[in-house]
């Protein structure tokens, strides 16, 4: 990668392109509707309540050019098992706020801790197709921090690129049947790893409100 390429992708970058979009998303705001226009599916939710959830996306002050945390949840959950994504969960009654629910999911999930990270900002929610309303919250994670997994929720965690995730070209869209109807989502793979559904979705919702 030339070095004009890991500048585009550095902390100060990503910083400063955070920074200078307070722009209102569009009426059809972020989800799952956005890559399934007129789903029957999405007309079932219309009006349903949905459960609020938050995730933190974790993009590390690496040199040169910087990385996102992700985990691959453990096999034996029984929602969304071996499925990968940023650390997050439910937003409970004790949270304060989003903020607060993605930071201790994170200190719950992987030993990722508050003073390890800078929030910078929350993008819109994200309206998944099952059912739940995300938070992402957007946090800068200084180096030198060291994870502890839980390994009754998390099988794994890798850091990705930068650059690989803001990269369009590698946005596939797949799809797959779910009840019965064809579903549509982002696939990212990237090192054995198989990055789709929401949190690909989520990460092609950073693409568009940042770089596109």
């Amino acid at each position: 990668m030339q070095p004009a390429t890991k500048q585009l992708y550095s902390i100060e970058d990503f910083r400063r392109r955070v920074a200078g979009n307070s722009c209102d998303v569009d009426h059809l705001g972020y989800g799952d509707h956005r890559w399934n226009p007129g789903h029957p599916r999405l007309h079932e939710m219309h009006g349903a309540k949905l459960r609020d959830a938050a995730v933190l996306v974790p993009v590390v002050d690496r040199p040169g050019e910087a990385t996102v945390i992700l985990t691959k949840r453990n096999e034996a959950l029984r929602n969304h098992s071996g499925q990968v994504a940023f650390p997050g969960g439910r937003i409970d009654s004790t949270d304060a706020s989003a903020e607060d629910a993605a930071m201790r999911e994170a200190d719950e999930e992987i030993g990722l801790q508050p003073h390890e990270v800078e929030i910078i900002a929350r993008m819109p929610d994200y309206v998944s197709g099952s059912g739940y309303r995300i938070a992402p919250v957007i946090g800068i994670v200084r180096p030198g921090f060291v994870l502890t997994i839980n390994h009754d929720e998390v099988e794994t965690v890798f850091e990705v690129p930068l650059g690989f995730l803001m990269d369009p070209t590698n946005h596939t869209q797949n799809s797959r049947e779910w009840n019965g109807l064809e579903w549509a989502f982002f696939d990212m793979p990237y090192g054995g790893q198989r990055i789709w559904g929401v949190t690909a979705g989520i990460i092609r919702s950073i693409y568009e409100r940042y770089y596109a």
